[in-house]
């Protein structure tokens, strides 16, 4: 979100417009409240500052990273060395680039280099550890953090962009939109898949399908939701039926869903639905599986 958010703020574009990208970025993220009261006003630089290195802010880039290394070393002995390395080698870099100021000097660099090791994070993980149910559980959280995430950048973008998807355009706004959509697909490394599937100009309808619809697009809602409810088979008994069920009635609902009655309904009441449910089913998996079980 922090690299669509910075990728469209170079557009030509008024101060006013680029604030609200700011405002809903944070919006959507939950922390409005959070960056008011630390920083006050809403400006490019500080939300980058708060969402990157603020270890106050435990959904900032360097929290999650710290979080991850902390959470690694305290289950090492169910890693392999190479899941270990990545990870610690990670939180280490990280901490170098922002002493040494790679962050400001280019920061549509540095969230490639987040999300390469991101990358690098979940290949190495699939490809060295035994496949029991620590990779299964560490699969879930995978693919709910990105429903989740990807359901807030549809939502914060969509939201950005106050226009009729089916209306007239002028050639300005037409070629504002190119560049916007553009953006949010190459975040998600989408571009070229969206060119395979539909073959035609980028239109936000078709954004939409492609990351809520679309079982074949990795990072769409529903083949993380697909994936959620395979690795939550592997794992299940009697005692968590309740829990497969609204995984599988989730899963449903986008499997046969279409993109132009989400979009009659109103695409920000569906994903808001859709982040309340998700939400829902991964404190019932909390619940089942992670919480000790009372006498």
């Amino acid at each position: 979100m922090l690299d669509v958010n910075y990728q469209t703020s170079l557009l030509p574009q008024s101060t006013g417009v680029a604030q609200v990208g700011w405002q809903g970025l944070l919006s959507i993220s939950e922390l409005s409240s959070a960056y008011e009261g630390k920083y006050g006003a809403i400006n490019a630089r500080d939300v980058m500052d708060f969402m990157v290195r603020d270890e106050k802010n435990s959904s900032s880039i360097i929290s999650c990273l710290k979080n991850a290394r902390e959470n690694a070393r305290a289950v090492r002995g169910t890693l392999t060395t190479e899941v270990w390395e990545t990870q610690n080698q990670t939180y280490l870099e990280i901490f170098r680039m922002l002493r040494n100021g790679e962050f400001e000097r280019d920061p549509g660099q540095f969230f490639e280099w987040v999300k390469f090791r991101s990358h690098l994070s979940r290949g190495v993980t699939v490809g060295t550890m035994l496949q029991d149910e620590a990779l299964h559980f560490m699969r879930l959280g995978t693919f709910l953090e990105r429903a989740d995430n990807t359901a807030r950048l549809v939502d914060v973008k969509f939201h950005a962009v106050q226009s009729d998807f089916y209306g007239a355009a002028s050639e300005k706004d037409q070629e504002y939109d190119f560049y916007h959509w553009s953006a949010i697909l190459r975040s998600v490394s989408a571009f070229e898949i969206y060119r395979r599937v539909y073959r035609n100009v980028i239109k936000p309808e078709r954004v939409a399908e492609l990351l809520i619809l679309r079982a074949d697009m990795p990072r769409s809602l529903a083949a993380s939701l697909q994936e959620v409810v395979s690795n939550l088979k592997l794992v299940t008994d009697d005692t968590t039926c309740e829990t497969v069920r609204r995984a599988g009635k989730l899963n449903s609902d986008l499997k046969y869903a279409r993109i132009d009655e989400i979009l009659a309904t109103g695409l920000h009441a569906y994903l808001t639905q859709f982040l309340d449910r998700v939400n829902e089913l991964g404190a019932c998996i909390s619940r089942d599986f992670l919480v000790p079980a009372t006498s």
